[in-house]
């Protein structure tokens, strides 16, 4: 298995560099081909949420359509993908950020009874609790 960075999976999606777009689909490629899974991590997919919509200023909707799409790839694995479906179930009529519900999400299959945190905006969310 091959773990794959931030910055390959922006170029992979955005597809803003032509030379690194090409880069990272012949990686995998090559690695699929090879029988070896593209893994994205929890981390890695939490930093592409905010560098989409903070650096290419994408919309929710167009944000939440790019993770579907990798959730629905069979060239790559992601982390904890049950807590992924989760979190764009939960986000998408959510005022919380992307990255609290899938904190709350990823908690909650950890068997934790509740995160608790001091923002408003998450304790509104189910999987979360005020101190």
């Amino acid at each position: 298995m091959l773990g794959i960075d931030t910055n390959v999976l922006v170029r992979f999606l955005v597809r803003d560099d032509e030379a690194q777009f090409e880069k990272a689909r012949r990686l995998i490629r090559r690695e699929v081909g090879a029988g070896e899974d593209v893994f994205v991590s929890l981390m890695v997919l939490m930093e592409t949420e905010w560098v989409l919509r903070s650096r290419y200023s994408l919309q929710k909707t167009q944000i939440m359509e790019a993770i579907s799409g990798l959730l629905d790839a069979t060239e790559v694995q992601l982390e904890d993908e049950p807590a992924i479906e989760e979190t764009l179930f939960i986000w998408k009529d959510s005022a919380a950020d992307f990255a609290d519900c899938l904190i709350g999400a990823h908690n909650r299959r950890l068997g934790c009874r509740a995160t608790a945190t001091f923002d408003q905006n998450a304790l509104k969310l189910t999987a979360f609790g005020a101190l």
